[in-house]
């Protein structure tokens, strides 16, 4: 029984990771289509999916679309009326943008 506990809490663990992964591309791949470069993109989304549960980032996916400056997608994202996505998105650019995180 303890087996089999173990083998399902390591099986819980490794679709953990997959779904992040999943996130992560996803994120990356919106962040690209709204015009942000592969670094930057591939930078925000994996904070990003860390951070903000799948429902927040499918409403920003929503906001996707033809390429956006800046401040369009920041605006864009005020819209959505989430603090925690907006405060997430600026501080993911931020961090990466500056190199403190990769």
């Amino acid at each position: 029984m303890r087996g089999r506990l173990m083998t399902a809490g390591l099986a819980l663990l490794a679709l953990g990771g997959c779904v992040q992964e999943v996130k992560q591309d996803r994120v990356k791949v919106a962040l690209m289509n709204t015009g942000f470069s592969e670094q930057l993109s591939d930078c925000m989304a994996r904070r990003m999916a860390q951070k903000l549960t799948i429902a927040q980032l499918h409403r920003l996916q929503q906001l996707g679309g033809p390429k956006q400056s800046w401040m369009d997608y920041v605006a864009s994202v005020q819209r959505v009326h989430d603090p925690d996505a907006m405060e997430v998105l600026i501080s993911s650019a931020a961090l990466c943008r500056a190199g403190l995180i990769h």
